[in-house]
């Protein structure tokens, strides 16, 4: 009862979250799903001694073979201590299926929704070394520098103070965003995105910018172009905004620095590529302040920490229940020794012993974990429903749990193997 109540609620979110009515009732989810989830937790303890009693059952009455039939036989008629230590295993398993949907929660809570992640680092305080180092970190797309400037085409409005002056080449831009339209390497172009409406720039508006070559400060004049590149970022990404003068890298003249410049950086947004490229700015420039656009590093760090002790928890739950369970089962075959001795001398083979051994070592486990999995994907979900995210169902953990599961289940019958020994001890037969 309590297992088909959890599963009942547990089937309404699913149905909610597939067809895309969910409930907005957040106090009615707050209470209905850690119930369920609890109702369902209790449920797989208590069905299972019911529903591996049920199995041997069936499985004995209408097998032929003669392992299985003692197998079952055996669990029909001693469940005992296994089927206790079996509950365990079966309920981390389900508690790591749940694992699963906070840490997706988690991610959505600092996943940036951009396909690009961009990276800004002042450039004044960089050395040439470090620089080299910043755009040469694994993981990158691609690297430019952006120059800051006084707008010097006439009397200056807030609209267009300060100018900017993009320091790239058309690959460099074509790397950052989803398309360029009419760039041209080796000359000054008017860089526009596609998405603005107004423009602030005038061609023949000029603008200066400050270099310095280490001993004083050169000025660099720019006067904008007629020929305008229009470059369209990708979906939710502003790697470049606005307007600027695209400047070939090979137009600055040789031993220079820019001068309030940005080294902006860009790579892919997924957390792996995020972390690796924040390492290697860290490694590059341990002092220098790094912006990443979009993301919230700090969130992205606890994530990292929840995640590792969520995984290190369940690993070494797993592993625990695993050794209890052998433990467990090494002990109910102690005690059947005799009976053991018995079958052997009335013409049961080692062989066929040992696979009753396995068998009725397997089944509880399978009985149980296999439901576990199920379930536990539908908690998962209706967490995830209940949770305002926009992720509902993912597959991606499915893969490591069931790995898990048939980890256990393979230790379990791998630990069974030598509980049957081709020996016989007299004192068995006497003692029973």
């Amino acid at each position: 009862m309590p297992l088909a109540a959890g599963v009942g609620v547990m089937t309404g979110y699913c149905v909610a979250g597939a067809t895309g009515h969910v409930p907005t009732s957040t106090f009615l989810s707050a209470s209905l799903v850690p119930s369920a989830i609890v109702l369902v937790g209790v449920g797989l303890v208590l069905s299972l001694p019911a529903l591996s009693g049920f199995l041997a059952r069936g499985v004995a009455r209408g097998t032929e073979s003669l392992p299985l039939g003692l197998a079952m036989r055996r669990n029909e008629a001693e469940s005992g201590g296994v089927l206790r230590v079996a509950a365990g295993l079966v309920l981390l398993v389900f508690v790591a299926s749940l694992a699963q949907g906070v840490v997706i929660q988690l991610n959505e809570a600092s996943r940036n929704t951009s396909p690009v992640q961009r990276y800004d680092i002042m450039l004044e305080k960089v050395g040439e070394s470090q620089q080299r180092a910043l755009e040469n970190l694994p993981g990158l797309r691609t690297h430019f520098a952006v120059m800051r400037s006084d707008y010097d085409g006439g009397e200056p409005t807030p609209s267009n103070a300060v100018a900017a002056a993009v320091v790239a080449t058309c690959t460099q831009l074509r790397r950052a965003v989803r398309s360029v339209e009419g760039c041209v390497d080796g000359r000054p172009l008017w860089l526009r995105d596609s998405a603005q409406t107004g423009g602030g720039f005038v061609a023949g508006d000029s603008f200066h910018f400050m270099l310095g070559d280490g001993r004083h400060n050169r000025d660099l004049k720019l006067t904008v172009p007629d020929q305008k590149v229009r470059v369209h970022n990708k979906a939710g990404s502003e790697v470049i905004d606005g307007e600027a003068i695209l400047l070939p890298p090979s137009m600055l003249p040789r031993h220079v620095r820019l001068l309030r410049a940005t080294l902006v950086l860009v790579s892919d947004s997924d957390d792996a590529t995020v972390r690796r490229v924040l390492d290697g700015i860290g490694a590059a420039v341990p002092t220098e302040m790094v912006v990443p656009q979009a993301v919230d590093v700090t969130v992205l760090q606890q994530n990292a920490v929840v995640k590792t002790l969520l995984t290190v928890g369940i690993v070494l739950g797993l592993v625990i229940g695993v050794a209890a369970y052998l433990v467990a089962a090494t002990d109910r075959a102690v005690e059947r020794r005799p009976q053991v001795t018995a079958l052997t001398l009335l013409g049961a083979r080692a062989r066929t012993l040992r696979a009753v051994q396995v068998a009725q070592v397997v089944l509880p486990l399978v009985v149980g974990l296999v439901p576990a999995v199920l379930v536990g994907k539908m908690a998962e979900t209706s967490y995830l429903v209940t949770g305002g995210g926009t992720v509902f169902w993912d597959g991606a953990g499915v893969p490591v749990l069931l790995a898990c599961a048939l980890g256990v289940v393979a230790v379990a019958a791998v630990g069974a193997l030598p509980l049957v020994g081709r020996r016989i001890d007299p004192e068995l037969i006497r003692r029973d």
